[in-house]
This record gives structure tokens, sequence and C-alpha cells, in this order.
């Protein structure tokens, strides 16, 4: 039976003497490297949370939570679908759209890019580009008057700005008497936005739907319809349901399918980096383990006169076993609180860094991210406790095994 007294002793050894000052020390440099290794696997994961949190915030900008597409040719229905979901209490919005590819040119400069023909009013409950707008407003997308709104990357490229006119070259052709021309139009650009994400900044440009259906030739049929829901992880599985609701008759996609391999890419880059720093706990553990066996070896004497006086090779072993986990708590808990208030507070930290060396970690010419979000999450927070509580306490069960292998006789031959 384990008893305080096994505990007490424990304590007694974690302490400082006269003649151990060095072991005291890697003691010491144990706690701190498991503070270390936990506080550096909390602030990072948390930043990681964070910028996954922000690139999916600007993906989700421009894309759809629910798509709803034909199988094969378009929706000439579309109107049933919006109906079908207007009573969702969890659909904020639902909007058609057209989508085409396209060269946009202006002068000698062109670029290929994808159109998409909205309903500005409908677009809006959707989207935010709305509110990405750098110039121009969404609202000055009219039917007939073929205007365009363009990306900020795409408009640097071309040299364009608002009030400028661009041609639009759709990939179908059209027969006249001069033979297979390209379908093209004159486009005005009536606005420019910046929704954060160079795909969409260079390559996205939106159209008035019905500039779209004359340019594409998709009369009485739209592409398929964009929903919005209130929460974005519930997209999956509305999307079946609604997928049900439907008979089987449309295809129904959500943003986690749509965007799957970027984020596993963010998944498998987070694990890997845990992986990595928790490394840095692994070693504080064999540093623990190397300062149990010099504690044992200097105690060889006193755990001798402890067998001796009646002790058992378990509670011998429960002694060391103390020592090493208080020593592993401590690192520990001094590691969670240290990550918690530096994940917390990291945005400042770093803006406070670069006010002071006139430095700039990430520039906002060169990434879209100029600043280091983070978001904590409590269950990284737990499992990154547990780990390092557990690597410490695996790390005493050699020197505590060792401890109660002692025999008194040949521990006190030479005292």
């Amino acid at each position: 039976m384990i008893r305080p007294l096994e505990l007490f002793i424990g304590l007694r050894y974690t302490r400082a003497k006269r003649r151990n000052h060095f072991i005291s020390f890697i003691s010491l440099a144990s706690m701190l490297g498991t503070a270390l290794g936990v506080t550096a696997l909390i602030t990072v994961l948390s930043v990681m949370n964070g910028f996954g949190e922000e690139l999916r915030a600007r993906i989700l900008s421009v894309a759809a939570h629910v798509t709803v597409t034909g199988y094969s040719e378009g929706l000439s229905d579309w109107q049933k679908v919006s109906d079908t979901v207007t009573n969702d209490e969890q659909v904020l919005g639902a909007a058609p759209y057209i989508l085409g590819q396209g060269l946009i040119s202006h002068r000698n400069k062109s670029s290929g890019v994808l159109v998409r023909g909205i309903l500005p009013d409908r677009e809006r409950t959707v989207s935010t580009l709305g509110e990405d707008m750098k110039s121009g407003q969404m609202d000055a997308l009219k039917a007939g008057e073929y205007r365009v709104i363009i990306g900020q990357e795409l408009a640097w490229s071309l040299g364009v700005w608002t009030g400028d006119k661009i041609t639009l070259m759709a990939p179908q052709a059209s027969v006249t008497a001069a033979g297979i021309l390209p379908r093209m139009k004159r486009f005005t650009v009536a606005g420019v936005f910046h929704a954060g994400m160079y795909e969409y900044d260079s390559g996205l440009v939106l159209v008035h739907m019905d500039d779209a259906t004359r340019l594409y030739r998709q009369a009485g049929s739209v592409t398929g319809v964009r929903l919005r829901l209130d929460d974005i992880d519930s997209a999956p599985l509305y999307g079946h349901q609604l997928s049900g609701r439907l008979n089987g008759d449309y295809r129904v996609r959500n943003w986690t399918q749509e965007h799957v391999s970027f984020f596993k890419a963010l998944k498998i880059e987070k694990n890997v980096m845990f992986v990595i720093l928790m490394l840095i706990v692994a070693v504080a553990a064999f540093n623990l383990v190397s300062t149990l066996v010099m504690v044992v070896t200097d105690k060889q004497a006193d755990i001798a006169i402890l067998r001796t006086l009646g002790m058992s090779p378990r509670s011998i072993m429960a002694i060391f076993m103390y020592q090493g986990t208080i020593i592993g708590f401590i690192g520990t808990l001094a590691g969670v609180i240290g990550g918690v208030a530096l994940a917390l507070n990291v945005s400042d930290i770093v803006a406070a860094i670069e006010a002071f060396f006139q430095v700039q970690f990430m520039p906002g010419d060169l990434y879209y991210i100029s600043d280091f979000p983070s978001r904590l999450n409590r269950n990284d927070v737990l499992v990154i406790a547990g780990i390092s509580f557990a690597m410490s306490i695996i790390a005493t069960l050699y020197p505590a095994w060792r401890a109660s292998r002692t025999h008194p006789a040949e521990a006190l031959r030479y005292e």
C-alpha cells in the first residue's frame, strides 16, 4: 500500500541539498524543458488554428457553404430549389449563378479567368464580397449594361481600374458569314474586390447573370444554386439531408468537399508540427530519466537504510515515481500556464516586437495574412498536457524499478 511517507521522502529528494546541487540543476532543467515544450506546442498549434480559421473565413467569403447543381446540364428550375430551402431556419440565403471560363484582355495583356454570373441582390446573402470592395459597389452590376467586377490582383496585372474597358472572350464560338469566330464582348469595370485569397483575386470576375446568359447562351437555365448556412460546420449534414429531400435529382456538394485537399493539407501540417514539437517534451522526459538515475545512485545508502528498516521494494519504487511525477507535473503546469498566456496574447506580443525592432515578419505586400491570428483550442491544451504528464510518469519507471532492486548489503558494504 502506498502511504504518505513515500510522498514525503520524494518531496525531500526533489529539493536541493548541499552536496547535490548538480542533480537539482538537472531536475530544474527537466522542468524547464517540459515547460518549454508544452508552451511551444500550445502556442504553435493555437497560431495554426488561427491561420486555419482565417483562411477558411476568406475562402468562404467567396465560396458557398452548400452548392446544388445538375448532374450533366444546368438547372432550369432553380427557383424550385430555392423555394425548397427558403423555410429552413439554418439557411441564411440562396442565390443562383452561372459559371463559365473566359479570357479577359486589356490592350496587350490577357489572363484566363473564371466568370460567375450573379444576381447582386441575392449574391449578397451568400457571400461577403460586397464588403470586400476596394472600388465600386456590387449593385453596379446591371442587366444589359455589360459591367464586370474583378479581383484586385487581376486589375493590377491587366493595368485596369474602375471605369476602364476590358474584353471578355468566351470559349464557345459563333458561326458567322466570315467563318467561326470566338464569342467576345466589351465590358466596363464597375468595381474591384479584395477577398484576401490569390486564387480569387487573380482569377474570378463577376458579371450580371443576364449578361452571362447572353455571353454563354445559357438561356432558361443556370449552373446551380449557392446556399449560405448559419453554421458552416453543419454543411455536410445539411447537404446530405437536402439531397434526400430533392430525391437525388440534383448534385449537392458542401464546402468541405470542394476544398478537401486544402483542408487536409492544413490538418496534416498541424499533425506533423505536433509530432515535431512533442520531441521537445520527449527530450525533457529523457532528461528526467537521467536525473532520477543520478538520484538513485546518489541515494544508495539511504535506500539501503530504508530497506533495512522494513520498507518494501514497492515503497522504494513509489518514492522515485513520486519525485519524477512531481517534476513532470510542475513542468507541465508551468508550460500550460505559459502556453495559454502566450497563445492569448501572441498577436500583441508580435506587434510589440515588430514595433520595437522596426521589422515586419509577414509583410502585407507578400502575404495576405500579415498578422498572427491565434485560436486557443481547449482540446489541444488537454491533449498536450496529458501526453506530457504521461511521458513524465513513464520516464520514472526504469529509475524507480532500479532503485527497488537495490540490495542493502551491497549498498552499505563500503559505508
